[in-house]
């Protein structure tokens, strides 16, 4: 199991850059032009990162998923529950930071932006997937079942989070990292955020997947 967790050093090193990432945003960079509140423009060194890894949480289940379908090993099921998990926390924080900047940019939490109704979505699309689990009591099943619901979900998860809010008018500024919308020091600031959270992913992750493997031995030795 010492394999599963993050080793003392890097655990520094996320903590570090962490810390590194909250400094720079509030401290490192100034008020941003363009915006109704430029202070709130912060929030995008935050909201960013967690609605990326909301979406990376869906396609580690779905690879995860796949490897059990393929293999039949419990271990590719618990990899894809920790995974999904992750992805449902940082769905729900990315739900909660777009409506605080939506209440602070455009004057309502809720606006039918096409992001924030295909990040709603996302989340439905989540518990849909712990609420199949919850249905199903034989682990084997279950883990099958809920695989292919995974795998089948991925497609419509892809529209919602990447084609819809492309191809619908949305509040939400287009491209601004790509198309050079975004000045220098924040950018860097950005990118050391998307870099810090999607390593304080895995190792909460990981944590998780040492919890899963532990609930199965324990579960296994409590059947004998």
């Amino acid at each position: 199991m010492e394999r599963i967790g993050l080793s003392t050093g890097w655990r520094i090193v996320c903590g570090a850059w962490m810390a590194g990432v909250i400094a720079a945003a509030f401290i490192g960079v100034g008020p941003a032009a363009g915006f109704r509140e430029p202070e709130a423009a912060r929030i995008l060194f935050f909201h960013v990162p967690v609605a990326w890894l909301a979406v990376l949480g869906f396609l580690g289940a779905t690879f995860h998923a796949a490897r059990y379908l393929r293999r039949r090993n419990p271990a590719a099921d618990i990899r894809a529950l920790a995974s999904a998990e992750m992805g449902f926390l940082f769905c729900v924080l990315a739900t909660l930071s777009g409506a605080l900047f939506a209440r602070v940019q455009w004057g309502a939490a809720w606006n039918w932006d096409p992001r924030q109704t295909s990040i709603v979505a996302l989340l439905l699309v989540y518990a849909a997937y712990f609420t199949l689990r919850s249905a199903v009591a034989e682990p084997e099943r279950r883990a099958a079942l809920s695989a292919v619901y995974a795998i089948v979900a991925t497609l419509p998860m892809l529209f919602l989070v990447f084609i819809l809010p492309r191809v619908v008018e949305s509040l939400h500024p287009a491209d601004t990292v790509r198309s050079g919308g975004m000045s220098p020091d924040y950018r860097i600031v950005f990118f050391a955020a998307l870099g810090a959270f999607t390593l304080l992913y895995l190792w909460i992750y990981r944590l998780r997947v040492a919890v899963g493997e532990l609930e199965r031995i324990a579960c296994r030795h409590s059947m004998k």
